[in-house]
């Protein structure tokens, strides 16, 4: 090698290593919010694999993060195990996570759950989600809405008004 081609690739793996340090913490959130914390960790690993070995082609795309989500949830089907996707919490182990929480998000579609986690439990915006999912805002604002509508009826929790 050439040492111009050292210097290229050096400033190559510094981009990727950027890109990764900025992106994996959302992608991780909302693949595990997709599919659960180990699929979703597994999904994680293969699309940030794929980044890396197609880096040249993700770099210049206008939403990486999002290609990559989609990476995610191609990849997650080889890792579907036929089990819940969230635990259950004990009663007394966290005191401040309802108990039946787990089933009831495990129960909306999801969409509905993904926009549920990401904009409430994550706070991000409705831009950020929408972005970040390649869908129009309005399309979260829907889903996440559905969401606590059947999460609250699930929990039996009503909305003071």
């Amino acid at each position: 090698m050439v040492k111009g081609e050292l210097q290229v690739q050096a400033d190559d793996e510094q981009a990727f290593t950027r890109f990764v340090k900025e992106t994996e913490p959302r992608l991780s959130y909302a693949l595990a919010a997709a599919y659960g914390p180990e699929v979703g960790a597994d999904a994680t690993a293969d699309a940030l694999t794929y980044a890396w070995e197609n880096w040249d082609k993700v770099r210049v795309m206008n939403n990486p993060a999002g290609y990559l989500y989609r990476v995610g949830q191609s990849r997650s089907r080889i890792y579907r195990r036929p089990h819940l996707l969230f635990p259950g919490v004990a009663p007394l182990e966290i005191h401040d996570v309802e108990p039946g929480l787990p089933g009831a998000l495990e129960s909306l579609t999801r969409n509905q759950r993904v926009a549920v986690v990401l904009l409430n439990a994550l706070e991000w915006t409705e831009n950020e989600a929408a972005e970040f999912l390649g869908v129009s805002r309005s399309t979260v604002r829907t889903h996440a809405e559905r969401g606590m509508n059947r999460l609250r009826a699930a929990l039996e929790v009503t909305v003071d008004a």
